[in-house]
């Protein structure tokens, strides 16, 4: 008679391997998978945690920017990666939050398909047109969109940045023409080019060419003014009450990476962001705040944002595609 193995000797030897697996993760070099193209601020906090991991354990961290169809074709390439630490989604609320609201069907789920490691940072937006757009302050921008409905477009290339848009029509009570882009930065050329009249876009991205005097700001998405740019308002203080948008990042894993391995990562990427190289590097500059988690944390976090996002979908009478 041939005895079966116990279910406990199993699950045991399952964790044995998988703390073996993690002592000396990592060996080679790990890809860092972003979903928006190299510019963007999910793009440059990648890199600056990459270069803590880097440091930490001297394996490099190689950046592979997989820009378009809202982060789909990134999520499914992580999605479908080995489940062995050396493949990680550097992403956003969009193709773990918003998405699932936006889409009638996706072709990754964003809770089954991977393990959460770690939270990375969090920020508002800014509200920018090019300097010689006739209005001047939000609430000459909404005058303007009401006086001309329809006529006047706002660009994104991120959910954050499309349901801020989305947000603004429906406290303002505006209608504009939304144009959609595979990333930010993409959306930035667009219009500092006169192709689009608008966008609230990460600040990572916006508030350089703010300073350098080619777009101009009329307000900042979040509950409070940004530091790096103290002297815009925050959109709900220039008139449209009630007005609150942000973002944040986050790093995930394939489904079924092994808990030790998926610990280990969370522990490089918590202590490269609390860094003085990346707050230098991406933090500060950006004026993103420094937002980590456990693993448990993160999946906790991740349930409630997508909430969020669906009651804002739905409050903006958004049909999914």
């Amino acid at each position: 008679m041939i005895r079966l193995p116990s279910l406990s000797l199993i699950v045991a030897a399952l964790l044995a391997a998988g703390g073996a697996a993690a002592q000396g993760y990592p060996e080679k070099p790990i890809t860092f998978v972003v979903p928006f193209a190299a510019g963007s601020a999910t793009d440059q906090i990648a890199r600056a945690l990459g270069t803590g991991v880097t440091a930490e354990t001297k394996q490099p961290v190689v950046i592979d920017n997989k820009a378009g169809a809202s982060g789909f074709i990134a999520s499914q390439q992580v999605a479908k990666a080995a489940p062995d630490g050396y493949t990680v989604l550097i992403t956003t609320n969009t193709t773990h939050a918003a998405n699932e609201h936006l889409f009638k069907k996706l072709p990754y789920d964003p809770v089954k398909d991977f393990a959460p490691v770690a939270a990375l940072g969090k920020g508002g937006q800014i509200m920018v047109v090019r300097p010689e757009f006739p209005a001047k302050t939000v609430a000459e921008f909404v005058a303007l969109a009401k006086k001309e409905p329809g006529k006047h477009s706002f660009g994104s290339g991120s959910s954050s940045s499309r349901m801020a848009g989305e947000l603004l029509q429906q406290l303002a009570d505006i209608k504009l023409l939304h144009v959609p882009y595979k990333s930010n930065p993409l959306a930035v050329t667009d219009l500092l080019g006169g192709q689009i009249d608008m966008m609230i876009t990460d600040s990572a991205t916006g508030l350089p060419q703010v300073k350098a005097g080619k777009l101009r700001a009329l307000g900042v998405s979040g509950a409070r003014r940004s530091p790096l740019a103290p002297e815009v308002p925050t959109i709900a203080e220039a008139g449209v009450k009630g007005y609150e948008m942000g973002y944040w990042f986050a790093a995930y894993a394939p489904a079924k990476t092994p808990p030790a391995v998926v610990k280990r990562l969370n522990e490089l990427l918590v202590k490269a962001a609390k860094s003085d190289a990346a707050k230098a590097a991406f933090y500060e500059p950006s004026g993103t705040e420094v937002f980590t988690t456990t693993p448990e944390e993160l999946a906790k976090f991740q349930t409630a944002e997508s909430q969020k996002w669906g009651r804002i979908v739905k409050a903006a009478g958004i049909e999914a595609e």
